[in-house]
């Protein structure tokens, strides 16, 4: 199934039925006096987080959702029906914004959570409610108002603890292949990767952790350049980033100021998301001479400066994978107390 990760919908709250302008007429009760019953409330419309769905493809194809308008209230004081709820059931993770005002209605990061997207139009009321001492027969009413009308913009962010970010080609599906159960497509050419990955990495039979892997970033990426721009917004939930780097590029292009372009996109995008503890990852070392690798280690680390943390690895073979995946874990369990708090 293709992944969709936004879509724009229309959503229609039901109105609210009139009210009922009514008298009670019947045999040997003279002046019965006002029976007019309320209108029923409009159908509101809902959304909820299920974390059985996994994609806003169905959004993507229906694009309108109205709900019910409530019954007009009748004579002997019968109320009219109120109109029927909508429930729009979403990822968990789906972030729910106002088109027009670009205000921000619901973030929906637990499973059940729920969050009203348009208001139901109020009932009218019947003549019932106007009766008075001095008016014993009203015919006043009101009218049911009618419901909210928003479009709105649907986008989800996946929840990873961990996300991959570096240039195309920079071997973000080989590692995710190599740590997790997760079978992205690899192969030779760049932009292989045209949608976000989960996999899971188990560490122990208790202990695990979910890492993403998004499209390659480039040059100019923060302005819309290439495809990784579309998907950053699925790093931002994440606890830790992994900046791969591609040590043995085959154009033999500057491996660290490629690496010094990705973290200039990422800034520009969002500051937050560059202020987020980054490692950074070695690659692709099994094409390296043994003899040499420290040499290319040491002078790209010269150009590159000081990284938080980093590691020489072999996403092909494995090299260095376990020992990462170990220190992952042991920095999200310190960091555990922090997650919950956000």
């Amino acid at each position: 199934m293709k992944f969709i990760d936004e879509a724009v919908i229309e959503v229609i709250a039901g109105r609210g039925g009139d009210g009922s302008a009514s008298f009670r007429r019947e045999k040997y009760i003279p002046r019965g006096g006002p029976d007019g019953g309320d209108g029923g409330h409009g159908g509101g419309i809902y959304a909820i987080a299920d974390r059985n769905i996994n994609t806003l493809v169905e959004y993507r194809f229906a694009r309108i959702h109205r709900a019910k308008n409530g019954e007009r209230g009748r004579g002997a004081d019968c109320y009219g029906k109120s109109g029927d709820d909508i429930v729009l059931r979403v990822p968990v993770g789906t972030v729910i914004t106002d088109q027009t005002s670009g205000e921000s209605i619901a973030d929906l990061a637990q499973h059940g959570e729920q969050a009203l997207l348009a208001k139901g139009g109020a009932k009218g009321l019947g003549n019932l409610h106007f009766k008075s001492s001095t008016n014993r027969a009203p015919r006043q009413t009101t009218p049911g108002e009618p419901g909210e009308i928003r479009m709105l913009r649907l986008e989800l962010k996946v929840l990873a603890d961990v996300g991959l970010l570096g240039m195309p080609n920079a071997g973000k599906s080989t590692f995710i292949r190599a740590v997790s159960a997760a079978r992205p497509k690899v192969a030779d050419y760049p932009f292989t990767t045209l949608h976000p990955n989960l996999g899971v990495v188990r560490v122990d039979y208790d202990k695990s952790f979910v890492i993403a892997d998004i499209p390659g970033l480039i040059e100019g990426a923060a302005e819309g350049a290439g495809l990784g721009h579309q998907f950053l917004r699925h790093l931002v939930r994440t606890r830790l980033l992994l900046h791969l780097v591609d040590i043995a590029p085959f154009d033999e292009s500057d491996a660290a100021a490629d690496a010094r372009t990705i973290v200039a996109e990422l800034r520009k995008y969002d500051e937050a998301l560059y202020r987020k503890p980054r490692w950074l990852l070695l690659n692709k070392v099994d094409l390296v001479a043994a003899d040499e690798r420290q040499r290319r280690v040491d002078d790209f680390l010269e150009r590159y400066g000081t990284p938080e943390k980093s590691f020489v690895i072999s996403a092909l073979t494995g090299e260095g994978c376990r020992e990462l995946v170990f220190a992952i874990m042991e920095h999200l369990e310190q960091h555990a107390d922090e997650a919950k708090a956000e």
